[in-house]
């Protein structure tokens, strides 16, 4: 059965092919295999491509027909998802949902029309091998010119390479969800809570938390990692050289299983002018943060002969990951001042604010009552924006209130998504056909995460007919930050611009809020839809969409 659904997959892609006008093939060849991660501290087993974690930069151009042969090393099944790629959904890697994986000493090769340009990466889609390594970069260059200008570039991958592996992580959370906390609330905070608050409302605030089975400080689940720039840690100093005046593009990737990253390089001001592999509105910004799973293309022009940092913290400011810009190899630039003050959720940020929230533990936390409000394109249903002082940077994407709105070093201007403007709209503007709500859900007590309280085993796939336009609410109601991200088809993210909206693949929904987005169903097959969080992925947070209707596509045996 399995050799003959291969043997479909590649019959279908065979055929596109055939129809397609592309240029000749770029064709690569990867192998995923067992390697050895040095961060300088530790050494760790993790897997990789062609020897190495993270993998090769692939390098196509809009137009082409890629071809990548991947040959599994392994003693098990793996995959490769190419994501933010829009592809044939029996190409998109996702073992059970697109194809069955690839079995150890076995070929895939995958074939892909290459309609998109700007910088996306790929990954295993097969248990934790992505956080345990298996991960790379890619670059596609567009048809035409860009709409700006420089004069070199550097891939810049983010990870956080963690000395457990992705097995052993989420035994540990499943056994004790604060196993990686680090930084809980001790009796000394107590103290210095009822010194500025008085008793009664600290322990108020304190059986607020306990009812809800949460602590202020659940902003990150894993900690202890080190952060790694293109593989590299801190004290390895990744450097990427370059000439005064000269204007540097560097993509950033956040490849992390697990962790938000805030980016900021002092110095330099940087303009962004791709979101998730799309242009936009060029926007100057001294800070941006970065979801995991997402690309920001940001341009900068150094105008001194020193060293400039490139500095990532985490959001929790449980770690941070470190590189250097510079005129010469071998130089290292001064660590700016790292902020060590860990961020603390809010009553805000979990809908306390909006007065119809329950206590209970996180599956019965409803967030729901507060959020049915559509009237409002592209601001938090619930929330009174009316006494809003925009001009103090508030992001519309976090809760009023929220213990987690960034705010840049030195007072600088940190990027919200209201600032992205697409720099072309990709979709004609029209309404919506009908709306499906996905409400985040979870329980961080049993650490079992889900979509409208349903785990991916236990939930029916979300059905699309090709040709619709669909709106997705989704309702954040845990005290995690979730990055959504949608196979094979686009989300265009409301910020209330109308047809200027921009258009992602990942959209990060913050605690305590609702955010809309569109997609164009324009993809027919079966498609992954899921928290990119590894572990909120791996225990529920996921679902199967099925695109009906559209074009014919090769009838595949599924094997299930």
């Amino acid at each position: 059965m399995k050799i003959n659904y291969v043997k479909g997959v590649l019959a279908g892609a065979l055929a596109m092919v055939a129809l397609s006008t592309g240029s000749q093939a770029a064709t690569y060849d990867l192998t995923v295999d067992y390697v050895t991660i040095d961060t300088g501290d530790t050494k760790t087993k993790g897997i990789g491509y062609n020897g190495a974690s993270p993998g090769p930069t692939l390098r196509f151009k809009e137009g082409e027909e890629a071809v990548i042969n991947v040959t599994n090393n392994l003693k098990e099944a793996t995959s490769i998802h190419w994501h933010g790629l829009i592809l044939p959904y029996q190409m998109d890697g996702v073992p059970g949902i697109s194809f069955p994986g690839i079995e150890p000493g076995e070929t895939f090769t995958y074939r892909i029309p290459v309609k998109q340009s700007g910088t996306y990466w790929f990954h295993s889609h097969s248990g934790f091998q992505e956080p345990d390594g298996a991960y790379g970069s890619i670059i596609i260059e567009p048809e035409k010119r860009e709409p700006f200008k420089f004069d070199r570039e550097y891939v810049v991958v983010l990870k956080d390479k963690h000395p457990h592996s992705g097995d052993r992580i989420l035994r540990n959370l499943k056994m004790m969800p604060d196993y990686y906390n680090r930084k809980q609330r001790t009796l000394g905070d107590f103290i210095d809570d009822v010194s500025k608050n008085g008793l009664g409302a600290t322990l108020s605030e304190r059986g607020d938390w306990g009812s809800m089975r949460m602590m202020r400080t659940d902003i990150e689940d894993v900690q202890g990692f080190v952060g790694l720039i293109n593989g590299m840690s801190p004290d390895q100093n990744w450097t990427g050289l370059f000439k005064p005046e000269e204007r540097v593009r560097l993509r950033f990737i956040n490849a992390s299983a697990m962790t938000y990253f805030d980016v900021r390089m002092p110095g330099l001001e940087m303009t962004v002018v791709q979101a998730d592999g799309n242009n936009v509105q060029p926007v100057k910004v001294d800070e941006f943060r970065i979801a995991v799973a997402e690309t920001y293309d940001v341009i900068v022009q150094p105008k001194d002969d020193k060293a400039y940092p490139i500095l990532a913290e985490s959001m929790g400011r449980s770690g941070h990951a470190f590189a250097t810009l510079a005129p010469r190899a071998g130089m290292r630039a001064e660590m700016p001042e790292l902020r060590t003050e860990s961020p603390m959720l809010t009553m805000a940020d979990m809908g306390m604010a909006h007065g119809d929230m329950g206590h209970g533990d996180m599956a019965g936390m409803n967030h729901g009552a507060a959020a049915t409000d559509s009237g409002s394109q592209g601001s938090m249903p619930g929330m009174d924006h009316s006494n809003m002082d925009m001009d103090e940077k508030v992001d519309p994407f976090y809760a009023a209130g929220s213990g987690l709105v960034p705010e840049a070093a030195n007072g600088g201007r940190f990027l919200s998504y209201s600032d992205l403007k697409a720099q072309k709209p990709l979709y004609a503007e029209r309404p919506a056909t009908r709306e499906i709500e996905l409400r985040l859900t979870g329980n961080m007590e049993r650490y079992s995460w889900s979509i409208n309280g349903v785990k991916y085993e236990d939930a029916e796939p979300i059905r699309l007919k090709y040709g619709e336009r669909v709106r997705f609410k989704f309702v954040n109601e845990t005290m995690m930050t979730h990055p959504m991200h949608l196979h094979g088809m686009w989300s265009i993210l409301d910020t209330g611009q109308g047809k200027w909206n921009p258009v992602k693949h990942t959209i990060s929904i913050n605690p305590g809020t609702t955010v809309y987005s569109e997609t164009e169903v324009d993809e027919p097959g079966e498609w992954a839809f899921h928290c990119h969080l590894s572990y909120h992925m791996a225990t529920g947070m996921f679902r199967k969409v099925v695109v009906e209707g559209g074009p014919a596509v090769t009838q595949l045996e599924s094997g299930n």
